[in-house]
């Protein structure tokens, strides 16, 4: 195969024109979003002498309402016009980030204003983040949906690299209060390419939303044992292991002594590998095995335990990139098993559920992981967490072994359900 035909096959997704708008939305809102997460945390531990407490009290602050609503945020994208949703929710944010910002350059900003508005875009995400998951099958269709997935991934991390590098070289040029009247800019470019999208080309099809509201999302997930164990992994991962908004803020000015300059390189260097992961994925265009899954926590484990142990910054950078890879690698395998064998009629809350349980983990993981931080060191919420993870990875592959086989005999294949039902849906 040519390499212009593996490009075309990486790109497919974007010749859609409305995900083609909608990427390019994201990826100035998101970038955005990473300067001005980046300007806070800088903020945070300017203002409080470096309190791992106080961060994590932000962290909390911000997934706590992602944690108790989005399970409802999935129910109002199952209900109602999904394009709709996500421009409210982007103009919200939009008014939050421009408090904020105006709180900054205002020379009054205390602790309290970044937690109330760290809570308010936290209330906005749980009806953003499942309207989005759930709206990029209606933008592409069931074929295109693991690229878009992702490409979605891809925008996503080069965000993240491009986001904490400008805010570092800003905050030490214009502070950081410029950088968070940036971001209230940067939430324009997804209200832009929602209100330019074409409603008549997506694909909405004609399955309604199953009755039952957040209960029988929940039933439906019970009863499918393949959806079950990538959600646990990701419990464990989520809860555990990817606080990085606490421990890389912590390790950059307590272990290494950065300045602002190279505040955002260790998430940049992150970001860096998680792009990488991304495009690797973009080639995927079916439902990934359990295997996979597997594997990938595996490798995470390993990798965030190599990060915490980097004797060296330069280390640091090369083992967070692996981290990074990893995380996208395991995060992508395990939406897609999630998605790609979830009925269209329930999807909405199934990614909600997936949310709640990515995301809404983070306030009672900021907080241990800050609390560990604060009595064992930075190097601490790292190889700690990543030793955790490693062994839940490693529990949930003997659980997954097939058992009652003879040494060296090859396993029966079963023909497995979800697969059946994901081809049913997105035919």
């Amino acid at each position: 195969m040519s390499g212009g035909a593996v490009l075309r096959g990486m790109t497919a997704s974007l010749r859609v024109r409305n995900f083609r708008l909608f990427t390019l939305g994201q990826l100035a809102s998101v970038t955005g979003t990473w300067m001005m997460f980046t300007a806070q945390d800088w903020l945070v531990l300017r203002l409080t002498g470096d309190s791992a407490a106080a961060l994590s009290a932000v962290t909390a602050a911000q997934f706590a309402p992602v944690l108790l609503l989005t399970l409802l945020g999935g129910r109002l994208a199952d209900r109602y016009d999904k394009r709709r949703l996500l421009l409210a929710a982007n103009l919200a944010s939009a008014v939050l980030a421009c408090l904020l910002a105006a709180a900054a350059l205002s020379g009054e900003l205390r602790l309290w204003h970044i937690i109330g508005c760290a809570a308010g875009l936290g209330v906005v995400n749980a009806v953003e983040i499942p309207a989005r998951m759930s709206f990029v099958s209606e933008m592409v269709g069931g074929e295109l949906l693991p690229n878009a997935s992702a490409l979605s991934a891809a925008y996503f991390n080069t965000a993240r690299v491009l986001g904490p590098a400008a805010a570092g070289a800003l905050i030490s040029v214009w502070g950081a209060p410029a950088v968070m009247l940036l971001n209230t800019v940067s939430y324009l470019g997804t209200v832009v390419a929602l209100a330019r999208m074409r409603p008549q080309e997506l694909y909405r099809g004609t399955a309604r939303a199953a009755r039952g509201g957040v209960v029988a999302g929940l039933r439906y997930v019970a009863a499918r044992r393949d959806l079950l164990l990538p959600l646990a992994l990701v419990a464990l991962l989520a809860l555990v292991g990817f606080n990085f908004q606490v421990t890389l803020p912590l390790l950059a000015r307590t272990v290494f002594g950065t300045g602002a300059g190279t505040f955002g390189l260790l998430t940049a260097a992150m970001a860096a590998g998680s792009l990488v992961a991304a495009l690797v994925t973009t080639v995927r265009r079916g439902r990934p095995r359990q295997r996979v899954v597997l594997a990938a926590a595996v490798a995470f484990g390993v990798a965030e335990i190599a990060s915490g142990l980097a004797p060296t910054f330069p280390v640091a950078l090369l083992s967070l990139a692996l981290t990074g890879f990893a995380m996208i690698v395991f995060s992508q395998a395990a939406n897609h098993r999630v998605q790609l064998g979830t009925e269209s009629a329930y999807r909405g809350r199934v990614m909600a559920l997936y949310t709640v349980i990515y995301q809404g983990t983070t306030p009672v993981g900021a907080l241990l992981t800050g609390w560990l931080a604060g009595a064992a060191g930075a190097r601490s919420g790292l190889w700690v967490a990543g030793g955790v993870c490693l062994a839940g990875a490693l529990g949930a592959c003997a659980l997954a072994a097939p058992r009652g086989r003879r040494p060296g005999a090859r396993p029966v294949p079963v023909r497995p359900e979800a697969d059946e039902r994901a081809s049913a849906s997105s035919g």
